[in-house]
């Protein structure tokens, strides 16, 4: 968008843009050109897929009022749709897109307070000239913009923004930092003056400017169910969370790990109305060998396998196990297309490799799989949640617990170089940006000191720690037009269970009580009384000599834009010493770390500006 020039002669960068979103869309491409803004849109087509065509516009009295390009669902369009066709709204389409549309010509910017679900969207209001951007309360769609002198640049991903010839491919200090930490912090990217929209945030961009407003936060309540109407609560939400998101035109599956989480929602899209009728089909991701030759860690006392297919065979679903082998994720084009999904280096290394490739492989059977990701993040599941040395920390918990074996201190500063990491400085990049977000917490008067802590935890986890998680969901799923969806990020379900005391969502002991108590009788005990096991990784040891001879290659490559940063000398001293068969070991972390970093560098026509 652009008040100081005619738009409607670029079609071109349009189509640049767009093109580098035809993954995330490949069903169907379109273009809308105004005076002052172009959108476009690459579609996958999961509610009304003859209908649901964008850039889609609405008439207002007969004349073109608004336009919009819009990603995501939303779960109550039927409801909507219907108090809309009573207040004298004709509708064209069964899409939820148009709802979107008559919902904003009716309730102007409120509109956004009446959407349940997970979106992200851009909307033309053509009589007003103004430029409407929302993204869904907990941040399960992403969107990013640029702000230029007389406008913006948006889109769902960074690669997109970057394809407009006016946005530069920069990384300040800044960016970098965040780059090399498990933090992100809301409203911010990777990249030199591009943002990303905070979630539960509207930006509306006129000839006046651009103005930002929260349309939704975290919520301070006063808890006062008893245990068992609480429990029964949270029963009947998931119960209705359910129904609404295995609405869908196409076929819908679930990501089914054999932990609480996934079995849960694995249970219930079973027992939930189907309209497209059959079984519901579920895919679990493993390692060959993987079972046969587990060794229990600190992490994770026994392989996913068994308990996946306990789960599939007692809720009823057509499972399906995708099997994994260590060459295939060491494959250099499957890791550089994961990393290029992400737009940015990461440590998790297998873990994003293996959801990447098992997100291809759903995508072979259905369009939309629903996920239990987030369920630790608001019930509570992490080992750290537990650990009373790491909720003491001054620090993000996951930090402290995961840096712990390496003396509280990022790995990742360990490999640069001397001068850089002073620069840097990232144990004081992770201490500012954890107190700003500690200062955002509201607090109950009454609360007692361990409950106003607990309150602490569950907000950093639900707007930091989460927020790299449904990034990762999201990137590694679209890029193969699979549309995954988050049954425990309704907002809903969320405030409740944030306003919960932690004694009641501990009550009997154990992490995740509550969720553990509502899905009594929905699934075999071994399922339900299985112990929190994070995102699966290899063990195999071939895994860790294959990333220790990538890493020689890229320290022994003089033309490598990475070495430059890096402390060669500490990393060939690591490389001596061994690598970890956990995915969760600090040296495989660094060096995972050090591969993506360098593939990224090698990838993005990135320019470094690292100055404070």
């Amino acid at each position: 968008m652009d008040f100081d020039r005619s738009l409607a002669g670029e079609r071109a960068n349009i189509l640049a843009m767009t093109g580098t979103m035809a993954l995330r869309g490949p069903d169907a491409e379109g273009v809308w050109l105004g005076e002052h803004v172009a959108l476009g849109h690459r579609r996958l087509a999961v509610i009304d897929l003859v209908g649901g065509v964008q850039p889609m516009t609405a008439d207002r009295d007969g004349t073109a009022a608004a336009t919009i390009t819009y990603s995501g669902e939303v779960y109550n369009y039927r409801e909507l749709r219907e108090e809309l066709a009573g207040l004298g709204h004709h509708f064209r389409t069964q899409s939820d897109t148009e709802v979107v549309l008559r919902a904003y010509l009716e309730w102007g910017d409120a509109f956004v307070d009446k959407l349940n679900g997970m979106f992200a969207f851009g909307l033309w209001d053509i009589a007003r000239e103004r430029l409407v951007l929302a993204r869904d309360r907990m941040g399960v769609k992403p969107l990013y913009y640029y702000a230029t002198p007389a406008g913006v640049v948006f889109g769902s991903e960074p690669k997109s923004v970057l394809a407009h010839h006016t946005v530069p491919t920069e990384v300040d200090a800044d960016g970098l930092r965040a780059a090399l930490t498990m933090v992100k912090t809301p409203g911010e990217s990777l990249y030199r003056g591009m943002r990303e929209l905070r979630p539960g945030h509207v930006l509306v961009v006129d000839r006046n400017g651009a103005q930002e407003r929260a349309y939704w936060r975290l919520p301070t309540r006063e808890h006062t169910d008893d245990l068992e109407t609480t429990v029964g609560t949270v029963r009947d939400l998931l119960r209705d969370i359910m129904t609404r998101q295995m609405v869908a035109d196409v076929p819908v599956g679930t990501l089914l790990s054999g932990g609480l989480d996934s079995s849960v929602v694995t249970a219930l899209a079973a027992a939930a109305p189907n309209e497209r009728g059959g079984r519901v089909r579920s895919f679990a991701v493993d390692f060959v060998g993987q079972t046969e030759n587990f060794r229990p860690e600190a992490w994770r006392d026994a392989p996913d396998a068994p308990f996946a297919r306990a789960a599939a065979a007692h809720v009823g679903t057509d499972h399906h196990e995708v099997m994994m082998d260590v060459a295939t994720m060491m494959d250099p084009l499957h890791r550089t297309s994961a990393m290029m999904a992400m737009d940015a280096p990461s440590p998790m290394g297998d873990m994003i490799t293996s959801a990447y490739l098992l997100f291809g492989a759903v995508r072979e059977g259905s369009t939309v799989a629903l996920s239990g990701e987030s369920a630790d993040e608001v019930f509570g599941g992490y080992n750290w949640f537990h650990d009373p040395d790491a909720l003491a920390a001054p620090t993000y918990p996951w930090l402290a617990s995961q840096y712990r074996s390496n003396g509280g201190v990022n790995p990742a500063a360990d490999l640069l170089e001397p001068d850089l990491a002073k620069l840097l400085d990232l144990p004081r990049y992770e201490a500012d940006t954890y107190h700003s977000a500690i200062a955002e917490v509201e607090h109950l008067p009454a609360a007692d000191p361990g409950e106003r802590r607990m309150r602490e935890v569950f907000y950093l986890h639900l707007t930091r720690w989460v927020q790299i998680l449904l990034d990762r969901k999201d990137r590694l799923s679209m890029a193969h037009g699979l549309e995954v969806r988050v049954p425990f990020c309704d907002h809903r379900l969320v405030e409740y269970v944030y306003n919960t005391p932690w004694t009641a969502k501990t009550y009997d002991g154990r992490e995740k009580s509550l969720l553990r108590g509502a899905a009594a009788g929905l699934l075999p005990d071994s399922v339900l009384q299985r112990k929190k096991s994070p995102y699966p990784s290899t063990q195999d040891p071939r895994y860790g000599q294959m990333l220790h001879d990538r890493v020689n290659e890229i320290l022994d490559d003089r033309g490598s834009q990475t070495v430059d940063l890096l402390n060669v000398a500490r990393i060939r001293e690591m490389l001596d010493n061994g690598m970890e068969s956990s995915g969760f070991g600090p040296n495989r972390r660094r060096m995972e770390l050090l591969v993506s970093l360098d593939d990224w560098l090698r990838r993005y026509p990135v320019r470094l500006r690292l100055e404070n």
